[in-house]
Order: C-alpha cells, then sequence, then structure tokens
C-alpha cells in the first residue's frame, strides 16, 4: 500500500460516465495536469474532454487497461455492476495495485461486493458518492462521502481536493453508499418543505423573490431553497439530478431501512410523490420538479401562472 502514490502527470487516471456531473468532475481532474481516458455509453457526451486531450477507450475494461486510478459515475447500481464486474467492466482490465473508484449514488451492498472482487485480484475499490448537484460538480465543490481502506482513501487525496471541498472518509467499503443514503433522506422530505412553501407564498400574493431573501438566510436556510428556489421561480426544471435517479436512491435507503427494521414514514411519501412527478413525464427533469406535480395537486399550472 505505501507504493500507492498519486502524482499528476505520472499517474494515469481514467473516467466512467461523461454526464452532468461526470463531465464536469473529470474535466477539473484534467486541469490539475492528470492524464485520462475516458468512456462513455455515448461517445458524443465526451467529445468535449476529449476535445481537451483525454484518450478515448471503447469499453470500461480498456479504460483501466490504461489507467492507474480508475473513477465512474453511471446511473443505477445495474449499470455499477456492469461497468466494474462486467465481462468488458473495469475489473477484468485491472492489473494488481489499480484502485477504483466509485462515485455514482449505488447501493451499500453492491459497494462491498465489488470490494471483495477487487480484493481477490489484488485490486483496491473505494466507494465515494457525492452531495451537490450539477453546480457542486461545475464549481469542484461537492461533498464526498467515502468509503473503503484508510490508506488508500489518504492516498486519494490529490483528486478528491480537485473535485470537492468536504472529503469525508467515513469507514469500510460500503460506509460511503450509507452515508449517501443518509443525505437523500435529508432531502426528500426538505424537498417536499421548499415546493410547499414556495406554493403557499405564491397564492398569498407573495413576491417569491422577496421572500426568499428573508426565508433563505434563517433557520429555514437549506441548499435546496438557496439553489433550487429560484429556478423553480424562473421555471427552469432542468436536471442537476434527474427525477428517475432520485427515485432510484430513494428505492435503496427504503430497501436497506427495511434490512434494518426501520420505519421511515417521510421516506416513504417522499418516494411517492416523485413516482408521480415521475408518472407525469418529469422524470429527466431536475428534483425540483416536484413543485410542478405539488401545484397540480391543488389545481394550478405553476409554469404559466401570473
Amino acid at each position: 500500500m505505501a507504493a500507492l502514490k498519486i502524482e499528476a502527470g505520472k499517474t494515469r487516471l481514467g473516467w466512467i460516465g461523461t454526464g452532468v456531473m461526470g463531465s464536469s468532475m473529470c474535466g477539473h481532474l484534467m486541469s490539475k495536469g492528470f492524464s485520462m481516458t475516458v468512456y462513455n455509453r455515448s461517445k458524443d457526451k465526451a467529445q468535449k474532454l476529449l476535445d481537451q486531450g483525454a484518450k478515448w477507450a471503447d469499453t470500461p475494461k480498456g479504460v483501466a487497461e490504461n489507467s492507474d486510478v480508475v473513477f465512474a459515475i453511471v446511473g443505477f447500481p445495474k449499470d455499477v455492476r456492469e461497468v466494474f464486474l462486467g465481462k468488458d467492466g473495469a475489473l477484468a482490465g485491472s492489473k494488481a495495485g489499480t484502485v477504483l473508484v466509485d462515485m455514482t449514488t449505488s447501493e451499500p451492498s453492491l459497494a462491498v461486493e465489488i470490494a471483495e472482487a477487487a480484493k481477490a485480484k489484488q485490486v483496491y475499490a473505494v466507494d465515494a458518492p457525492v452531495s451537490g448537484g450539477d453546480i457542486g460538480a461545475k464549481e469542484a465543490r461537492l461533498s464526498i462521502m467515502i468509503g473503503g481502506d484508510k490508506e488508500v482513501v489518504d492516498a486519494l487525496q490529490p483528486c478528491w481536493e480537485a473535485m470537492g471541498k468536504t472529503i469525508v472518509h467515513q469507514g469500510p467499503a460500503g460506509a460511503g453508499q450509507h452515508t449517501k443514503m443518509v443525505n437523500q433522506i435529508l432531502i426528500s422530505t426538505m424537498m417536499i418543505g421548499v415546493c410547499e412553501a414556495l406554493l403557499y407564498g405564491y397564492k398569498a400574493g407573495l413576491d417569491l423573490d422577496t421572500v426568499l431573501k428573508s426565508v433563505s438566510t434563517g433557520a429555514a436556510g437549506s441548499w435546496s431553497l438557496s439553489n433550487l428556489g429560484p429556478r423553480m421561480i424562473n421555471n427552469n426544471f432542468d436536471p442537476g439530478f434527474f427525477v428517475e435517479h432520485f427515485i432510484k436512491d430513494m428505492g435503496i435507503a427504503l430497501a436497506e431501512s427495511r434490512k434494518m427494521g426501520l420505519s421511515l414514514p417521510g421516506l416513504a411519501l417522499g418516494e411517492q410523490l416523485y413516482q408521480s412527478v415521475k408518472a407525469k413525464g418529469w422524470g429527466r427533469n431536475g428534483t425540483h420538479a416536484l413543485l410542478l406535480a405539488l401545484s397540480e395537486m391543488s389545481g394550478l399550472d405553476w409554469r404559466n401562472r401570473k
């Protein structure tokens, strides 16, 4: 383990998944001087990174064959399993000493499975889901929640610092994913409050921009209110984080809570409300599209309000 040293210009990095967040995160690492090999199911979504000097690989296996450390941020647990453990996955292309880092929000049990499979090949595996959405990714100020061997996690510090501001090692494999579930449980109920508060303010005839000046800095303030509140007011429901991915996360948290014998009715309510958002065709919008579904419940057309 002492031999693992991460240095820009020497350590070869790989990146799998160049979507809304992954593209920015990968770009920050490249800006620090790291060489990069990338893979994405749709090559066009990686074109910006290729234009900046990244090399292309046709498979996750190909990424690993040309990298010392491989990062991935994809959509669903099935995607995580495929890009790490599949026939053409990153583990298949890894040599002893390679580090695999999953930054997707995924199942804690899958993180443990990947770590055990990696260990059998003398490969290191870390789970490091993030919070902060597209804004945090673009501004390199994500919160990174990490599970895995502490020495490996510490060695990766130059990479964490390129992408995030809050970097915390939570424990062994799977601990990062469990921590992200805590994060998503907090957000699920918080978003209900943000959306309902804006609906109330609108129906009361208040100027919502002026309302935010008062409430966003007091006890009711939150990241969701400050960052997504203005987007909702301006009818901007573009994704910082997809509704369908949030439903996936809440489903994981509910499944884990059942294993623990926990009753989490607030989380269950949030998941059901977001299922209604998806059913109305807004699954590829941002999580703040919950406002659209809640407004319909009250007979309001938020987009065309006057």
